[in-house]
């Protein structure tokens, strides 16, 4: 009975540390900080689009979120883990929909995600 309490323990240990697709990044060097462009209101688009592959809402959801608003031209990004939905707006004369679907789809080992359902618009 004892043995089997401490493999369910180990099991669920195991489970947990490895169940999440996150990868280590190189820590951001922030002697040379990237300047970003003035967004053009004119130009302001929101695109919204599906993605597939996301494991957990910290490691995956919130990885892919911070990517996006860091990106030139994203003025706001949210990712929300449950419903696999992502909103970004953005400067249409920054970034295109396809430059968000690149980005999202090579974060991580670039095999992990996919994206689907680009609706983009005004």
């Amino acid at each position: 009975m004892n043995l089997s309490k401490i493999f369910a323990v180990a099991s669920c240990c195991g489970f947990i540390a490895t169940g999440c697709k996150q990868t280590a990044s190189p820590a951001p060097d922030h002697a040379v900080a990237k300047a970003k462009h003035a967004i053009n209101p004119e130009k302001l688009q929101t695109a919204t689009f599906t993605i597939e592959g996301m494991t957990c809402a910290i490691g995956c959801a919130k990885t892919i979120q911070d990517e996006l608003t860091d990106l030139d031209g994203v003025q706001k990004a949210t990712v929300d883990f449950d419903k696999k939905l992502a909103t970004v707006s953005f400067d249409s004369s920054l970034q295109t929909p396809e430059s968000l679907t690149k980005l999202v789809e090579a974060t991580a080992d670039g095999k992990t995600y996919k994206v689907s359902n680009m609706v983009a618009g005004k």
